[in-house]
């Protein structure tokens, strides 16, 4: 089960609970919310470790990016130096080397650039999720204070 579940769980004991006349108080089984609380802490390091993998994910694209851009630049050069052997031909390959070049260091840029973009939505979006669940937890953490100080 995983956090969002177990959230789920949760809300749903909060809901079926015996309410308190006249107060928007409910009464809720001790046990059973402390339960769902502990597995909420189990599952919940399972969700820092996603976070972790998508970072190193993205750590890896990027390299991997910059690899690739890396190797197509030395390819293209290579290519450009096989391409010089007479004046005309030097000079058309002078100017084919500037073309493959640019166009090697412009598709590198780009590979960069999304997957950084694309490691940065995969980044939010688990942000977000972890700021809906913390916000959730603190919520029912209030709740639950709020509820034990009325039991006394």
């Amino acid at each position: 089960m995983d956090v969002l579940q177990l959230l789920e769980e949760l809300e749903d004991l909060i809901e079926s609970g015996s309410t308190i006349p006249f107060v928007s108080k409910v009464m809720v089984d001790q046990g059973e919310l402390l339960e769902i609380i502990k597995e909420i802490r189990i599952h919940l390091p399972d969700e820092m470790k996603q976070a972790l993998w998508i970072k190193e994910e993205r750590q890896r694209i990027l390299t991997e990016a910059q690899q690739e851009g890396e190797q197509t630049i030395q390819e293209a050069r290579k290519h450009a130096e096989s391409l010089v052997e007479q004046d005309e031909i030097v000079r058309m390959a002078r100017q084919k080397a500037e073309e493959i070049i640019l166009q090697a260091q412009q598709g590198a840029k780009e590979m960069k650039m999304s997957a950084r973009e694309y490691t940065d939505d995969l980044l939010a979006e688990t942000s977000e999720t972890l700021r809906e669940m913390l916000h959730t937890i603190e919520e029912n953490r209030k709740e639950l204070k709020q509820m034990s100080r009325q039991n006394n």
